[in-house]
């Protein structure tokens, strides 16, 4: 049986290694590749893959919201998101929306597809390294500052009203926010933003 696959990730390069890796697997096959969350459901319907491979951190809806909407319209669909953060937070949200596999973006190729078969077959399948650092106690990577900034501006502050309330120079204020982004390994503001109130920092 080959496995029905659509694949999600916004990152063009990524997508693309993903799909031309997964095309040495026989029983594999990539029947859809979306590059925003909010297209997976639409994708998913027209394609009715048996997997789907979700990146965590996608434009207009993340991996697992759009895995809460594929459980509910498409239950017979199995969901493997890959991250590249593993927090109890998420974790936990994972399977709250009934994700049956939570993997890192950095895993062997032999492993994703490995994971693939055994979603197919209704097994969970949980990286093994995430799952160590899901339990570990959750010590934020940054500074009392870093946190002040990214708190602000969770909470809708422009770069002008942070640097005001915090007695900083607005490019203080941006370094602060560009490191933060860097230190949670996010792809934007509004990512860090995610990471950070997910794992219950701010």
């Amino acid at each position: 049986m080959v496995i029905r696959t659509l694949l999600a990730e916004d990152m063009n390069l990524v997508r693309g290694a993903l799909v031309a890796l997964l095309a040495y697997e026989e029983d594999i096959e990539v029947v859809a590749e979306v590059e925003r969350g909010d297209h997976i459901l639409a994708a998913a319907q027209s394609c009715r893959p048996d997997v789907a491979v979700l990146d965590i951190a996608l434009p207009g809806m993340d991996g697992l919201a759009a895995a809460g909407e594929l459980h509910d319209k498409l239950p017979g669909c199995g969901v493997l998101i890959l991250t590249g953060v593993g927090t109890p937070g998420l974790l936990k949200q994972a399977l709250e929306v009934h994700v049956r596999g939570f993997m890192a973006k950095d895993a062997p190729p032999e492993r994703l597809a490995d994971a693939i078969r055994r979603v197919a077959d209704g097994e969970r399948v949980i990286d093994s390294e995430l799952a160590i650092a899901a339990m570990r106690p959750e010590e934020p990577p940054l500074t009392p500052r870093e946190l002040d900034v990214i708190g602000a501006a969770a909470d809708g502050a422009s770069i002008g009203e942070i640097a005001a309330s915090l007695f900083l120079a607005e490019g203080t204020v941006r370094n602060y926010l560009c490191r933060t982004t860097s230190k949670l390994g996010a792809r934007s503001r509004i990512d860090a933003i995610r990471i950070a109130r997910e794992s219950g920092w701010i």
